[in-house]
């Protein structure tokens, strides 16, 4: 079989570029001697340090036009014959195309989020498959790659991980799980005071400690969390990508909704308890769920599929109770114990 240079296309957010990785993944197995390179978004790119399965991971830093302008000169050198869009944005779409590849593969109109975004490509496809990574799977089939085994090779870097027990240790903190509050889309988030109650309870019956994970601007809501909770209260802690990264591979298990961590956790092998409403977690939910890593709660009966985003707590959101998050906790970590 002859080799290619690939170019993948996947500027962000976490769980799509998480998404995106058993993709590189066939395309190694199937091109192992070809030169695989991964355009991602600067603030993402710790996701894909030691990725065996790229060549090179490039940095894009979009808000600087110098630094724009020579990710496009380093893409046009490699001579790539195939860039892949993963992610059907006019930005994503325009870049495939400046590497100036001679196959642009990227998904058609009526799939991608910003439809012209197809008029970049020279092949457009219709997903196949009900999840997300199957959707991936399909552009890079297309390129020639054999469907493998879906890996999604996450490393933690030995400074992270030691930031992450240090921390660990001055709160005097060993078995815990992880509360993860926050997400992109307040439709898809469940809420703070009920994230509370839960680790009320799980402290109560459980005697297990909580760590509420946040980021930038999401200070107040894990403040919400936290005096939702009472005594004991969880810790919150702000952590970086990369220490994030090894404080959930550390976690006994975390609940969050369809939100980054999630996808992070789940990848990282962590049990998690993923909590959906608006959008479908066949389509989005952690790859393996009802493989015993993951537990999904969802109620049919409240939840429209919908993959637009809203500003306030969906409907569907509201519906799913503290004693269903509970009992979900407790078939997912209980045969463990």
């Amino acid at each position: 079989m002859p080799e290619h240079n690939f170019l993948l296309v996947r500027l962000g957010s976490m769980g799509d570029v998480i998404h995106a990785l058993p993709a590189a993944a066939a395309l190694r197995d199937t091109f192992p001697g070809s030169r695989i390179d991964w355009l991602i978004d600067r603030r993402w790119a710790r996701l894909l340090a030691g990725n065996s399965d790229l060549t090179n991971s490039i940095s894009l830093d979009r808000k600087s036009a110098g630094g724009l302008m020579r990710a496009i000169r380093e893409l046009r050198s490699a001579r790539y014959s195939y860039a892949i869009d993963f992610q059907a944005l006019y930005k994503s779409a325009l870049l495939a195309f400046s590497s100036g590849a001679a196959r642009r593969v990227g998904f058609q109109s009526s799939y991608a989020r910003e439809g012209l975004a197809s008029l970049f490509y020279t092949d457009c496809l219709n997903p196949r498959g009900a999840h997300k990574v199957d959707h991936n799977l399909t552009l890079v089939e297309f390129a020639g790659a054999r469907r493998s085994r879906p890996r999604f090779p996450i490393t933690v870097h030995p400074d992270d991980d030691a930031q992450v027990a240090d921390e660990l240790s001055t709160r005097a903190l060993s078995k815990f799980f992880v509360l993860n509050p926050g997400g992109g889309w307040h439709s898809k988030c469940w809420p703070a005071e009920r994230y509370g109650e839960l680790h009320r309870k799980l402290a109560q019956h459980c005697g297990w400690s909580g760590v509420v994970a946040f980021g930038p601007g999401e200070e107040e809501l894990a403040r919400q969390v936290v005096d939702a909770a009472g005594h004991p209260a969880p810790i919150a802690i702000p952590f970086g990508l990369g220490p994030l990264m090894a404080l959930l591979r550390r976690a006994s298990f975390l609940v969050a909704a369809d939100t980054g961590p999630l996808h992070l956790a789940s990848a990282l092998g962590v049990p998690v308890v993923g909590l959906f409403g608006p959008t479908d977690p066949a389509r989005n939910g952690p790859y393996d769920a009802g493989k015993g890593h993951a537990v999904i709660v969802r109620n049919p009966q409240f939840s429209e599929t919908t993959y637009r985003r809203g500003d306030s707590i969906s409907r569907s959101m509201l519906s799913i109770t503290v004693d269903q998050v509970f009992q979900a906790v407790q078939r997912l970590v209980e045969p463990r114990e």
